[in-house]
């Protein structure tokens, strides 16, 4: 996967730094480990559904973690505009 990550090393170390972050991915996952198997079964995919939104959302129950994500990730999100051609900040227009 050397072809994958060299493009990568153009980024500054803040960007690298942030992108390399899978902490907060991993605590998600733990969440949602954690609430499917304390529930054990689901009758349908429905509740099983309904389950994982649940612990997403508990998550965040203020509803200000968007905005520290979007605080972490502004300082990453301008040089991989440049890097895409523009392809980010086209769809926020």
């Amino acid at each position: 996967a050397w072809a994958e990550f060299v493009p990568f090393l153009q980024f500054d170390r803040e960007t690298r730094r942030i992108v390399c972050t899978t902490n907060a991915i991993e605590s998600v996952n733990a969440r949602i480990r954690k609430a499917v198997r304390a529930r054990g079964h689901f009758p349908n995919e429905q509740a099983a559904l309904k389950c994982i939104y649940l612990a997403v959302m508990a998550l965040d129950p203020t509803g200000r973690g968007r905005a520290r994500w979007t605080q972490r990730w502004k300082g990453a999100l301008n040089p991989f505009d440049i890097a895409f051609n523009g392809r980010l900040s086209a769809h926020s227009h």
